[in-house]
């Protein structure tokens, strides 16, 4: 078949295909690259005399152009035509829908973010990647203690640049920084040698608080988490207990309870066995702490708190698995 008479053969083809809208038919038709017309002449260039290649080349490249772009112009203005007989207004505004929703942890956060702001926090801030001194030293934590050691810290560079394992780092950098009264709240990202299981986790997320002022005592720290864990878990009958507990940063140290709010208090993996989640750990700022962060013991006391986010929030959502939160895969 000539290309001439090709051209006019696709000017009727494509008038049917305007009203059926078999527009893939038609490229296949022509364009198929096995046994598509215009592929067919493509294919016989070769054997064509030079001369006769040279004169219907350029026509024959010409012709497949005009096919493609009058399907595609055809094929638009036909879709266009079905929207337009819908009534779709494809140039009106939708309303934007919620998708998704903030994880466990940031709701939390912010929860307990907006309950230490009413009572006069600030929310405070610091690196990840942080020094020994921070970490450790001005934390009362002396070279050689074994939280300092490779069981339980991820070094950088030994001995010196580490992943935090607490967010007591930014209370001792906002203590060597600032003067009292201090009040602020860290929430943030923590990273110890755990492996992981039901309750740990080597990536876990902590909310570290500290007051220093004149004339602070445990009685105020008590006095704070009675409130703050009632209204964290919108519970007034939540069962709640304070025991020592030493902890290098403070003394005196306590430690704080909560019952387990997946067993009852009968003892389960949660909780193991015990009862009782531990929540947080607390307790007047030690001596040696003010002193190094440049704060005059004498004439300040503070109190301090540190909280493993990733319990309190399995235990507001009845997460049993700590991995669930973070690890996107399901654990039985």
């Amino acid at each position: 078949m000539q290309l001439d008479d090709l051209r006019a053969q696709f000017l009727v083809d494509i008038e049917i295909t305007n009203k059926s809208g078999e527009y893939d038919a038609l490229y296949l038709k022509y364009l198929s690259k096995t046994h598509g017309l215009i592929t067919e002449h493509i294919k016989a260039l070769p054997r064509l005399k030079p001369e006769e290649k040279k004169a219907q080349g350029p026509k024959l490249n010409e012709l497949k152009k005009f096919i493609e772009t009058a399907i595609l112009k055809a094929r638009l203005a036909h879709t266009k035509a079905q929207i337009e007989d819908t009534g779709i207004d494809l140039t009106a505004l939708r309303q934007a829908e919620n998708v998704g929703y903030l994880h466990p942890t940031t709701q939390v956060i912010r929860e307990m973010n907006a309950f230490f702001r009413y009572y006069g926090f600030s929310v405070g801030e610091g690196p990840e990647i942080e020094t020994a001194d921070f970490n450790f030293r001005k934390l009362n934590l002396p070279e050689g203690h074994p939280a300092t050691d490779l069981q339980d810290t991820l070094f950088i560079r030994e001995p010196d640049i580490l992943l935090r394992t607490h967010t007591s780092s930014v209370e001792a950098r906002l203590l060597s920084s600032l003067k009292p009264p201090i009040r602020i709240v860290v929430p943030g990202k923590c990273y110890r040698n755990e492996t992981a299981n039901p309750s740990n986790s080597p990536f876990l997320h902590q909310y570290q608080g500290f007051v220093v002022d004149r004339g602070v005592t445990l009685q105020n720290l008590k006095w704070v988490f009675d409130r703050f864990l009632r209204y964290l878990y919108a519970d007034d009958t939540i069962e709640i207990r304070f025991r020592y507990k030493y902890y290098p940063e403070v003394s005196p140290g306590m430690g704080v309870d909560i019952k387990c709010r997946f067993c009852g208090g009968k003892g389960c993996a949660v909780c193991k066995q015990r009862g009782w989640l531990e929540v947080l750990g607390s307790g007047m700022i030690h001596y040696n702490t003010l002193k190094m962060c440049g704060i005059n013991p004498d004439d300040y006391t503070g109190f301090a708190f540190g909280m493993g986010l990733d319990r309190l929030v399995m235990a507001k959502f009845g997460i049993p698995d700590i991995r669930r939160l973070y690890g996107g895969l399901t654990y039985i």
